[in-house]
């Protein structure tokens, strides 16, 4: 037993001493020769770190606040948009209305020419019986010439035929063209009036039923007066509708016209009291008044249309008071045009769509209604398609060449 255990000692004490001699063989190694040196390079200034102390300051050119380019509305690194660059509306110069219903007579004589065709066509028969001249009023009535004027017309014609005997088609158109310009009438004012002798600006307003292309026919008459030198003023004074004001502004901003215009259902005599007032003060020659649509048969917004004349009448009296037709309605329209004189005092008659119906013989039946002339007459869908109404092309554009 003991010669066991003095070996294990011996052992131990045999492993110690090696361990102690690799230890030191270990230590006298030498160590590896030191990297070259690398160049002395001056790091960039860093941000610090969270967690980590600044730098100390170094002495550096320092710039005033008047030399730092700042990064506009908001702070470093947060990219900022740039509002969207509205582009003014070009502005147009609207075609001289001089003669504009002459120059568009083919488009009106197109859908006009059936009453005239028609009539010179009965006229020509060699036999003028009771049934022809039967046919001659059926074709009037049917251009919704009136009764009245239908009558008169013919009376006259079958007196004239009867006087002269001949009847070559030359003398025939020339005897129709005479006899309707009777009924147009060429002796009366058809101005529009907007150049009242004692002051600035003249107020025009614009009324009618919905549907007649209201608004559409204040934007053209605006180009209308551009195209003459006038400078005007645009009064959105339709409030019910949402997009009327849109509607009137656009018309405005292509001639350059100002469009002044309230909240969506607010009071329209207030926005035609304030585009007076404006147009005062911006010295303009007219301000247009563009009136809501409504239907003649409620009595409620007919008193509110008496409203926005007397609201407007505080400033000045209204030059013109012109009432939009759709020439397609026929004698429905003149049902229109009676009570709209009764509320607000006609003085001029708008036909619009008068280039799409073989009805030409409204401009007679709504004069003879009324007592008031056609001044303005719409041919079309175009910007420059509302025209001064001359009563000789129109005629002429009803027999044709």
């Amino acid at each position: 037993m003991e010669t066991v255990i003095l070996a294990v000692v011996i052992a131990v004490v045999v492993l110690a001493v090696l361990g102690g001699l690799v230890v030191g063989s270990r230590r006298k190694k030498p160590l590896p020769p030191p990297p070259p040196a690398a160049p002395d390079i001056t790091a960039p200034p860093a941000e610090p770190h969270v967690g980590d102390e600044a730098e100390t300051p170094r002495d550096e050119p320092r710039r005033t606040i008047e030399e730092v380019d700042l990064p506009d509305g908001g702070s470093t690194g947060v990219a900022v948009e740039e509002p969207p660059v509205v582009e003014a509306p070009e502005i147009e110069i609207p075609e001289p209305t001089a003669g504009r219903l002459v120059r568009l007579r083919a488009r009106l004589s197109r859908s006009q020419n059936a009453l005239g065709k028609g009539l010179l066509t009965l006229l020509s028969r060699e036999h003028l019986d009771e049934d022809t001249w039967e046919e001659v009023e059926d074709t009037l009535l049917t251009a919704d010439v009136g009764v009245a004027p239908t009558q008169e017309l013919v009376e006259r014609l079958r007196e004239r035929v009867r006087v002269l005997g001949t009847r070559t088609p030359a003398e025939l158109r020339g005897l129709l063209r005479e006899e309707l310009l009777k009924l147009v009438g060429t002796d009366v004012d058809r101005t529009v009036k907007t150049e009242p002798e004692d002051r600035k600006p003249g107020i025009v307003m614009v009324v009618g039923v919905n549907g007649t292309g209201k608004t559409t026919t204040t934007g053209k008459l605006a180009r209308v007066l551009v195209a003459d030198g006038r400078t005007v003023v645009l009064g959105a004074a339709d409030t019910f509708r949402a997009a009327a004001a849109d509607q009137l502004q656009t018309w405005g901003e292509r001639v350059g016209a100002h469009t002044v215009r309230g909240p969506e259902a607010g009071d329209p005599a207030s926005v035609a009291f304030d585009a007076v007032k404006e147009g005062k003060e911006l010295g303009v020659d007219v301000v247009l008044i563009d009136t809501a649509g409504r239907l003649h048969t409620k009595t409620g917004l007919m008193d509110e249309l008496g409203k926005v004349k007397r609201v407007v009448e505080k400033h000045a009296p209204l030059d013109e008071v012109l009432l939009v037709l759709d020439a397609t309605t026929g004698q429905n329209g003149l049902v229109q045009a009676r009570v709209f004189a009764e509320v607000v005092d006609i003085s001029g008659i708008v036909l619009t769509k008068l280039d799409g119906t073989a009805k030409g013989g409204i401009v007679v039946a709504v004069q003879r209604e009324l007592g008031v002339p056609v001044k303005l007459v719409g041919l079309g869908e175009g910007a420059d398609d509302l025209a001064p109404f001359e009563p000789e092309a129109f005629v002429d554009a009803l027999i044709g060449e």
